[in-house]
C-alpha cells in the first residue's frame, strides 16, 4: 500500500473514532456530572431545564387527573388524562437538549409516555379500576426512579 493510501486509511480510522466518541457523548452519556447527593446531575441551560420540568409537571398533572377519575369511577377521565400525556403528547425536543440527556433518562421518558398509553388502553378496554390503579403504581415507579437517580442543574456560563 502506498504512503497516500496509508494516510487515507489513518484519516478514515481517526474520523470513525472521533464520530464514535461524539456519538457516545451526545447519544449515550449526555452532559452529566456526579452531584453531591449521589444522583446524576444533568447539566442544562435554564430554558432546556424548563422544557424538561414542564414535561414532568404534565406527567404529575396526568397522575392527579387519573387519580381523581379513579376515585369518582369516571373511566373516561382516566382514559383522556392518560392519553394527554402518552406518546401522542411527545413533543419535538431541540437537538441541543437531546444531546445533553443521558440515554437512560431519555429511555425512561419514552417508557413513561408509553406506560400512560397502556394505562389508557386498560381503562378503556377493561375498565377494572384495581388493575388501572396497579398500572398507575407501576408507572409512578418510573417517576420516583428518575427523581432518585437524576437532578437537573443549570450549566454555568461557558460550559
Amino acid at each position: 500500500m502506498s504512503i497516500s493510501g496509508k494516510i487515507s486509511w489513518a484519516i478514515t480510522a481517526l474520523a470513525v473514532v472521533a464520530m464514535a466518541a461524539m456519538a457516545w457523548v451526545f447519544l449515550v452519556r449526555g452532559n452529566v456530572v456526579e452531584s453531591n447527593d449521589g444522583r446524576t446531575a444533568v447539566m442544562l441551560s435554564a430554558g432546556e431545564r424548563d422544557i424538561v420540568l414542564a414535561e414532568m409537571r404534565g406527567f404529575l398533572e396526568g397522575v392527579q387527573s387519573i387519580t381523581e377519575g379513579l376515585a369518582t369511577g369516571d373511566m373516561k377521565v382516566v382514559v383522556d388524562s392518560a392519553l394527554a400525556v402518552g406518546m401522542a403528547n411527545v413533543q419535538e425536543v431541540p437537538a441541543s437538549l437531546m444531546s445533553k440527556l443521558p440515554l437512560d433518562f431519555k429511555a425512561l421518558g419514552m417508557t413513561t409516555h408509553k406506560a400512560f398509553d397502556d394505562l389508557a388502553r386498560e381503562a378503556r378496554d377493561m375498565g377494572n379500576e384495581k388493575v388501572v390503579l396497579g398500572k398507575l403504581g407501576d408507572l409512578l415507579q418510573n417517576c420516583t426512579g428518575c427523581h432518585a437517580g437524576y437532578r437537573l442543574d443549570i450549566e454555568k456560563a461557558g460550559n
